[in-house]
This record gives C-alpha cells, sequence and structure tokens, in this order.
C-alpha cells in the first residue's frame, strides 16, 4: 500500500512541483523565442541583414569564407537602449523644467503643463498596451512615475511650503505608493484579455500583459511612510523600533499574498531589512535596559518579531526559509527573556537564565508543527546553548592553561587556595562564578537529546567534554583549600581512566568515546602535575600516585597505549624532583633519569609487538635525551650517560625487530670514547682508540666470513671511525707535521683497502678523513695564494667554474649518477 502524506504536506508538495514546472515552462518559451528569431534572420534577404554594411559595389560584405555578417545588436536590443534612452532624456527634462523653469509661469500654467504631461505619461502607456507595445509603455510609464514625484514636490513648494518637510514626505510617500498600485491594477485591467489557446500563437502566454514595474514600485515606497512619520513627530526609540517590526510584518503579508514574482522579490527584500533593523533595535534597547520594565517593553517588540517570523515561516512553501524564520524567532523569544533576566537578577546568572529560556524550544521537536519549523526551533536553542558554551572558554582555558606559570616559580609555597594557585598571572573572567553549572546543564541536555539518535556517539563525546570542564573548573570557581583541589583533580583523572577503560570493552579497537577520555586523562594529569608545583611535598606525592595510577592503567588492554608513555613521562618528571629535593646537580640527576629508559627498554622487550611498544620505547628515547641535555655541562657524566645509553640501546638491538638500534649503540659507545678523552684532556688519543681499534676490525674481520651478508659498514665502520675521527680532531689543532702525516697515510691505507676490496664503509671514512687533512694542511698556502691574487680574481674565477659547469651539465649529472651507482654496488 502507498503510504499517502497528510494534506497539508501533500498540498505543499503539489505546490512546489507546480512552480517548478512553471519555471521550466517559462526557460523553454524563451529558448523558442530566440530560435523563431534566428531562423526568421536567416531566411532574411542579403540586402535586409546589416544595413550600412553593403560595400560600393552594391553586394553584401563578407568575410574570408564568404558568409554574409550578422548583425552586432539584436532588434529587441536596440529597441530597448531607444525606449530607455528616450526615457532619461524625458526624465532630466521634465525634472529641470520642474526646477530651473517653473518660476517663469503662473500658478495656472505650472497646474496646466505638469497635469498635461502627467496625464499624457500615465495615459499613453494603456493605449499602447492595447497595442502590443509593451516595452514602449513600460518606458512612457516610467516617465509618468517621476511626474507624479514631480508633482509631488511641486505641490509642496506651492501649496505646503511651510509645513515640515520629513512630515510632507512620509504623507507624499504614502500618496505616491497607494496611486502607483492603483495605476499598475488599472493598467493591466485595461489591457483585453488574451485570445483563445487556438487563436493565439504557441509562444503566447496566458496571462494579462500589464506594466511590469508600477506595483513593485508601490510596494518598495509603501515601506517608508510610517518610518517618516515617526521620524516626523520625534518618537522614541521604543515607538520607532515598533514601526519597523510593524512594516516588517507588513512587508511580510504583501510577499505572501502577491502573485507576481517581481512583487514578492521587493517585499521580501524591505521585509527583511526593516525586520533586521527593528530587531537589533529591540534587542539593544532590551539588553541595554536599566530597570526590569523597559527590559519586558523591548521584549514585547521581540515577542512580535518572534510572531510575525513563525507566521511567515508556516506560510513559505520553501523549507529552507521556513527553518530559518522559525530559527530568527527562537532566537528573538530568547533573547528577550535573558534581557529582561539580566535586567532583574544579578550578572552573574544572566547566561544561565538564557540557557534556562532556550530549553522549552526543544520541545517544539515533539509539536504538531510542520518539520521546518521545528528544526528551526531546535536549532535555535542550540545555537543560545553554544554561545553559553563560548562564553565559559576563558574560564575552562584559564583553569587548564593557568597552571603552567607554575614553572618560573617553582616550589614558592602552596596558596590558600587554588584560584590563587591557578590565575596568578591570568586575569580572572567577569561573571564566571555560574559557568561550571553552564556547561553542566549544556552536557545534560546535549547527553538527552542525543540520545537513542543516529548521533549518540557524537554526543556522547561533547557531554563528555562539556561535563570534564564542569568539574575542572568548580575548585577554581569555590575557591577550595589548595590541598582538596589537589585530591580533586586526582579523582577526576582516576574517574576519566575508569571510564575509557569500561567503554573500550564493547569493540575491538578504541571507540571515540573512549578516545576523548584518554586524552582528558593526560591533560588532566599534565594540569594536576604543573599544580602540584607549588608545593615541593606535593610534587613529589603527585608525581608518584600519578606514576603508579597510569602504571595500574597500562594493565587494560585500551588503555595501555596511551597510559604506558604517561606513566613513563611522570617517572621521568619524578626523577627530576626528587634529584631537585635532593640538592643533586643537574648531571647527577642525569643518572637517576637514566632509570625510566632501562625501564621502558625492559616493558618494550615484554610487550613486544603491542600497540603500546612504539610509545613506550619513544618515551624512553625521550627521557634519554633529558638524561644526555642534564648531563652535557659535565664531560665526564656525559660520557657516563652515552655509554649507559648505548647499552640500553644495545639490548634493544638483541630483539629480532629492532636489529637497526645496533647501529645507534654503536654511535653512542662511539661518542662516550670521544667525550671521555676529550674530558681527560688526552693530546695522544691514539694510545687509547688503537688498542680497541684493532680487536674491533679483527671482530668484523671474523663476522663477514662468517656472513657474507654483513655489510662493511657494520663490521668495519665502528673500528675505523674509533680512530680516524679523534686523531682527525686531534690534527685540527697540532702544529707539528708528524700526525697530519701519519694520519694521511692511514687514512690513504684504508682508502686504497676499500678500492682493492669493494668496500664501501673503508672508502667512504679513509676517502673523507684524507680529504679533511690534506685541506687543513693546505689552508695556509690557499689564504696566501688568495691574498696575492686581486680581488676580481676569485669572482672570475668561480664565474669560470660555473660556466663550465653549465656546459657541461649534462655529464656531471651523469658523473654523479655513476658515483652513486658505483658506491653503492660496493659492500
Amino acid at each position: 500500500m502507498t503510504n499517502l502524506p497528510p494534506p497539508a504536506e501533500e498540498l505543499r508538495l503539489l505546490d512546489a512541483e507546480l512552480l517548478q514546472l512553471d519555471l521550466r515552462r517559462a526557460v523553454l518559451l524563451r529558448r523558442r523565442e530566440w530560435l523563431i528569431h534566428t531562423l526568421r534572420a536567416a531566411a532574411a534577404p542579403p540586402s535586409d541583414q546589416g544595413a550600412g554594411t553593403t560595400p560600393v559595389s552594391g553586394r553584401p560584405d563578407t568575410g574570408v569564407s564568404g558568409a554574409v555578417r550578422r548583425p552586432e545588436a539584436t532588434a529587441p536590443g536596440v529597441q530597448n537602449v531607444l525606449l530607455v534612452l528616450g526615457g532619461v532624456l524625458l526624465a532630466v527634462a521634465a525634472i529641470a523644467f520642474t526646477l530651473v523653469s517653473w518660476g517663469h509661469m503662473g500658478i495656472a500654467g505650472r497646474a496646466l503643463v505638469l497635469g498635461a504631461l502627467t496625464v499624457a505619461a500615465l495615459g499613453v502607456p494603456v493605449v499602447l498596451l492595447r497595442r502590443g507595445l509593451r516595452s514602449t509603455a513600460e518606458a512612457v510609464a516610467a516617465l509618468g512615475t517621476i511626474l507624479t514625484v514631480l508633482d509631488a514636490y511641486a505641490l509642496h513648494e506651492v501649496a505646503f511650503a511651510g509645513t515640515d518637510g520629513l512630515g510632507y514626505t512620509a504623507a507624499g510617500s504614502a500618496v505616491l505608493a497607494a496611486v502607483w498600485a492603483v495605476y499598475g491594477v488599472v493598467a493591466g485591467a485595461a489591457v483585453p484579455p488574451p485570445a483563445p489557446a487556438a487563436e493565439r500563437g504557441p509562444a503566447a502566454g496566458g496571462a494579462r500583459a500589464g506594466l511590469r514595474h508600477p506595483v513593485p514600485l508601490a510596494v518598495a515606497t509603501a515601506h517608508l511612510p510610517l518610518l517618516l512619520w515617526a521620524l516626523a513627530v520625534g518618537a522614541g526609540p521604543h515607538t520607532v523600533t515598533a514601526v519597523l517590526l510593524l512594516t516588517a510584518a507588513g512587508g511580510t503579508a504583501v510577499a505572501l499574498r502577491a502573485a507576481p514574482a517581481p512583487v514578492r522579490v521587493v517585499a521580501v527584500v524591505g521585509a527583511l531589512g526593516m525586520g533586521v533593523v527593528g530587531v537589533l533595535s529591540a534587542g539593544w534597547l532590551c539588553w541595554s535596559a536599566s530597570d526590569a520594565g523597559a527590559a519586558a517593553r523591548a521584549a514585547a517588540l521581540l515577542v512580535v518579531a518572534a510572531v510575525v517570523a513563525l507566521v511567515a515561516g508556516r506560510s513559505v512553501r520553501d523549507p529552507g526559509a521556513g527553518m530559518g524564520a522559525a530559527l530568527a524567532a527562537g532566537l528573538c523569544l530568547v533573547a528577550g527573556a535573558g534581557g529582561v533576566l539580566r535586567a532583574s537578577l544579578p550578572g552573574e546568572w544572566t547566561v544561565p537564565g538564557c540557557v534556562v529560556c532556550a530549553l522549552p524550544l526543544l520541545a517544539a521537536d515533539r509539536t504538531r508543527l510542520s518539520r521546518p519549523l521545528r528544526r528551526g526551533l531546535v536549532r535555535a536553542s542550540a545555537a543560545v546553548q553554544c554561545f553559553a558554551v563560548l562564553w565559559s572558554v576563558p574560564l575552562v582555558a584559564g583553569t587548564v592553561l593557568g597552571p603552567v606559570t607554575q614553572v618560573a616559580r617553582p616550589w614558592s609555597g602552596a596558596p590558600g587556595n587554588v584560584r590563587d594557585a591557578v590565575f596568578t598571572d591570568v586575569p580572572w573572567p567577569p561573571y564566571a562564578s555560574t559557568g561550571p553549572l553552564v556547561l553542566a546543564a549544556v552536557a545534560a541536555v546535549v547527553l538527552v537529546a542525543g540520545r537513542n539518535t543516529a548521533r549518540s556517539a557524537t554526543a556522547g563525546v561533547v557531554a563528555l567534554v562539556l561535563g570534564w570542564a564542569a568539574v575542572t573548573t568548580v575548585p577554581v570557581v569555590l575557591q577550595l583549600p589548595y590541598p582538596i583541589a589537589l585530591v580533586g583533580q586526582g579523582v577526576v583523572v582516576v574517574a576519566v581512566l575508569g571510564l575509557a577503560e569500561w567503554s573500550g570493552r564493547a569493540g575491538n579497537r578504541p571507540s571515540p568515546l573512549t578516545l576523548t577520555a584518554l586524552l582528558l586523562a593526560l591533560v588532566t594529569s599534565a594540569d594536576l602535575a604543573f599544580l602540584a608545583l607549588a608545593s615541593e611535598s606535593a610534587t613529589i606525592g603527585v608525581l608518584v600516585c600519578l606514576t603508579v595510577l597510569f602504571g595500574a592503567a597500562c594493565r587494560g588492554r585500551v588503555a595501555a597505549p596511551f597510559a604506558a608513555p604517561a606513566a613513563l613521562g611522570h617517572a621521568t618528571a619524578l626523577a627530576c624532583a626528587i634529584g631537585a629535593s635532593a640538592g643533586w646537580r643537574p648531571h647527577d640527576t642525569a643518572l637517576l633519569v637514566l632509570v625510566v629508559p632501562a625501564v621502558a627498554a625492559l616493558v618494550a622487550s615484554r610487550t613486544s609487538g603491542s600497540r603500546a611498544t612504539v610509545p613506550v620505547e619513544v618515551a624512553g628515547a625521550a627521557a634519554g635525551l633529558l638524561a644526555l641535555a642534564l648531563a652535557v655541562t659535565d664531560p665526564p657524566m656525559l660520557a657516563v650517560v652515552l655509554s649507559l645509553c648505548g647499552v640500553l640501546t644495545a639490548g634493544t638491538a638483541l630483539r629480532p625487530e629492532r636489529r637497526a638500534a645496533g647501529y645507534a649503540a654503536a654511535a653512542l659507545f662511539l661518542l662516550a670514547t670521544w667525550v671521555r678523552l676529550t674530558a681527560w684532556e688526552v693530546t695522544t688519543p691514539e694510545a687509547y682508540t688503537l688498542p680497541v681499534t684493532g680487536p674491533a676490525l679483527i671482530v668484523g674481520l671474523l663476522r663477514r666470513r662468517r656472513d657474507t651478508a654483513v655489510s662493511s659498514w657494520t663490521a668495519y665502520g665502528a673500528g675505523l671511525a674509533l680512530t680516524l675521527v679523534p686523531s682527525l680532531l686531534a690534527a685540527w689543532d697540532d702544529r707539528h707535521w708528524l700526525r697530519p702525516l701519519l694520519l694521511g697515510v692511514a687514512a690513504l691505507a684504508v682508502t686504497l683497502a676499500g678500492a682493492r676490496y669493494r668496500l664501501q664503509a673503508p672508502l667512504v671514512v679513509g676517502g673523507g678523513v684524507l680529504a679533511l687533512v690534506t685541506l687543513h694542511e693546505l689552508a695556509p698556502y690557499l689564504v696566501q695564494v688568495v691574498g696575492a691574487l686581486p680581488r676580481w680574481a676569485p669572482p672570475a674565477l668561480a664565474g669560470l667554474v660555473l660556466l663550465a659547469l653549465g656546459a657541461t651539465y649534462e655529464q656531471r649529472l651523469r658523473d654523479a649518477r655513476r658515483l652513486r651507482e658505483a658506491l653503492g654496488r660496493l659492500r
């Protein structure tokens, strides 16, 4: 069976379909007229196609292809241009006559001339319409409407010169609007009805061909009399606002009842303009009122505007327009109620009052109103709630970001209450004491409204964030004692983690609610850690609790990838806090911080392959970098820290999937060796590096014999760099010739060995060291040569080199590509 819609809905659908058919018919008729005109122009004789284009020979002017030139302007276009130009010239002449030559004639002559011109200009279009000359009739009628304005001006100058200009303009605009409306209707009625369908052409329409502009012009002018009258009598702002809304209501009524499209467009534009100005004026009067009575009077105007908008939204056929009208109506109602509350209650309760006033609009979704009206009222309520949430953003942002300022003054002493610790350098937002109440109310509304809907997941996430913000700001608003605030924040962390674990049990992958809860837990824990910096004991206690809490949360399947790095991060901060509390220097604290990378490496080895492995390794690497940064001021301790980091990295490289970490371990060991030699101020590093380099190279050689797939970098890279790099650094400041000579010979031998056995690591390391030694030894002579050359010689030499490179650019690229491929083929 077919489900038929209600009669009202079916009628709306039928009207929309008929409107679409009318629009399509109009488009097809215009297309048919253009095709007929094109066919007629093509069938016309050559002598009629483009006057003035025939040359002296008497033949039509043709192009290269021999085709006859088409006229550049169509006949209707030429006709319209001529009519508009003639009407403009006549209007200018009439204005000049009225303003300049008016004083040269007597009263009878003036009245006779203007009367005769006006009657003629208004009467001739009727005759022209009966003969089918519609464009000409429009031009003459436009002249007639201009003459009526001039008649009104002349009447004021002759008979009402002493009256108020604004009041006379109001009366004149009303009279002119009525005259133009009557004239448009009468002129259209004077045209004979269309012929029967069998007698008229297929392109002919079935409606009377009346004048187009008088009625829309009358509707546009009708918006002015009441406003001008109110201004003329010196009405107050409430009266002027009421006049604006009344005019908008009249324009709305005309737009809903008028059939011609131009009249509807003019009425809609006028109604929107007057309505917007009136609503803004009423809102300003309501929210700036000093007492409840004045606010109530302005609120009544907003209620009138809301009623007009609802009536318009119910009557329009477009669903989008209906929804927009209902949205505007709902906002007007809430603005009026909020303005009255603002004048009656303290300022802190204004926004909560607006939220309460917006809640009844949600009940419109369960009424029998049309769907666009219901959606518009619901969206108005949602808009008010969004505004309330935005109003509370400064409070939430200050509460979350304010504790960060404690980093500049750690352990300065516990404050009396939590607001002194949070809003020390951040100003307290005005009227923010009811912010948590607003956030909680909006969260409850979102949760209830989104229940059992397609957007229930999104509603749950939004409600969770708003509820978290409300709970987080409560201690600051209530100015709770500092210890109680710390405990409250800790409870929030526990609650959010528990919610994340509970919501994550439903599926294999974390849901948006779970991820949001975990993110809020991390943010709250970081905020709690910063807040605890005001007191030494609070800092250590809070960091211990957070480390244990997130460590326990790692046992959960869903929370582990987030809780594990959080636990390591808080443990790192705890190590730094313990070192600072014990009075240790930063480089001594670095050893304590290294406990965190060690634990991270152990945990990563136990959880290899899980989703928490990579986050744990990243957190451990970050803690290791922090330890290196703390020890950088003391080279001996830095060497120890580098060695320990190398040990941890080497232990990580024992895992099959982390073999690449062996390169980092070798680099750390080399850095530790070089730093240790630098700390000992060794001038002969070869005495310490050569005994290690020999065994390292032997071990590499044996490994390559057992496994030919091992690269030369793995076998020989660390051993070669262990001696060559420290020797290069020592030779760079050595003024004697022996070390550079021996280092150059050794680098040359390594390079030749790499070339002989086609090994990449000896070739690159030895060649690089040899090039740097050579550059170091030749640098003084190069400086002397450059100083002896004229100043223009280096730029000229550089230019020649660039020219040579440019001339052989392709060959150089090919050679560089071959060199790269040759190095790539080495082992």
